[in-house]
């Protein structure tokens, strides 16, 4: 009988490793892994989930128990996921996708987020894709019009804007100024 566990903070594939090296130390047997979420083959004796939440505390994460938080979790996982580590278009509707991944209505998830975490569900999506846009700039690959389109901006002049709102410089200055004060990604 498997059983699933939820955790804080994975939020890129090198957590993912590190949760994993944390299960294979602690012996805990899994079908599969992927961001904030952990299919065990066996539920986990209250002994060994003590174990296991003291690991993962040491290593930055911690496990997600109510269901509130394990939504928001999973919201914030398909964002990151589909912004930072996707390369499928970003040409989607996110109220649509939320739902469809989540089985519930948009509306609900949108305001628990807010609520929870004192941010707009819109403007996390937004924090997330100026946050990859500040990558892309560092990595200095893609033109501003590149960029743009990778990350479904309808135009540079939008992006640029946007760009400014959230951090208070353009794309410009921010490469000019060569800044690179990215945050990680569980911090934004």
């Amino acid at each position: 009988m498997s059983s699933i566990i939820h955790i804080k903070n994975m939020v890129c594939p090198r957590c993912i490793s590190a949760v994993s090296n944390i299960l294979q130390e602690l012996e805990i047997q899994y079908s599969s892994i992927k961001l904030g979420e952990v299919e065990l083959t066996k539920p986990l004796s209250v002994e060994t989930k003590n174990l296991f939440s003291k690991a993962l505390q040491d290593s930055g994460f911690s496990l997600i128990i109510d269901r509130k938080s394990q939504l928001i979790e999973q919201m914030k996982a398909l964002v990151v996921d589909k912004i930072h580590h996707s390369s499928e278009d970003l040409n989607i509707k996110w109220a649509d996708f939320i739902s469809e991944k989540l089985h519930l209505d948009y509306k609900y998830l949108s305001s628990l987020f807010s609520s929870v975490e004192s941010i707009t569900f819109e403007q996390y999506i937004i924090n997330q894709k100026i946050e990859r846009v500040k990558e892309l700039i560092v990595y200095d690959e893609l033109t501003l019009s590149e960029i743009a389109f990778k990350l479904n901006y309808s135009s540079v002049a939008y992006l640029s804007n946007q760009f400014k709102k959230v951090t208070g410089m353009t794309p410009t200055q921010f490469k000019k100024a060569a800044i690179q004060n990215r945050k990680s990604l569980d911090d934004v």
